[in-house]
């Protein structure tokens, strides 16, 4: 009976291993942002269309026109739909340490690309593209202030 509870503990122990191994793998295949230029190598014509005919391809110069009437606080919020992936994983963190990501691109609309442009598998992109996915920066008091014509119907691809 004295190796019951070692054995109980042992079993939990290994369970436990087993389970950080699976988080670890799963954590592993969790998509990445990879910026537009990633995406062009297979996708040209939608790239180039993307690129001329969508204003948000170049809006990170927007809010740096604006940057000094605003608070860090202020300027970093405007990360959140004026760069690609702002506080998500392998997203924009500054216009020196990921420059690619300084603009929104092909992943605010399709998700983080990495496992898709590994396998060209599309279930690999987590985002269907819908006027919801517009919808997070496009609310009605910035569809006012700026006159958002959503690219998901204006023919951008």
């Amino acid at each position: 009976m004295a190796r019951s509870p070692f054995l109980i503990i042992l079993l939990v122990v290994i369970g436990g291993i087993i389970v950080w191994g699976i988080q670890a793998g799963a954590a592993e295949r969790r998509a990445v942002f990879t910026g537009s230029e990633t995406c062009k190598g297979c996708h040209d014509d939608q790239y180039e269309s993307f690129m001329a005919n969508s204003k948000k391809a170049k809006s990170f110069s927007s809010i740096q026109k604006m940057q000094k009437k605003l608070t860090p606080a202020e300027f970093s919020d405007c990360f959140k739909c004026h760069t690609t992936g702002y506080a998500e994983p392998g997203g924009f963190r500054s216009a020196e340490e990921t420059p690619d990501l300084k603009n929104p691109g092909c992943e605010v609309c399709h998700g983080p690309g990495s496992l898709h442009a590994e396998s060209g598998d599309p279930a690999d992109l987590t985002v269907k593209v819908s006027i919801e996915v517009c919808n997070k920066c496009h609310r009605s008091d910035r569809v006012a202030a700026f006159g958002f014509k959503p690219i998901l119907f204006a023919g951008a691809h």
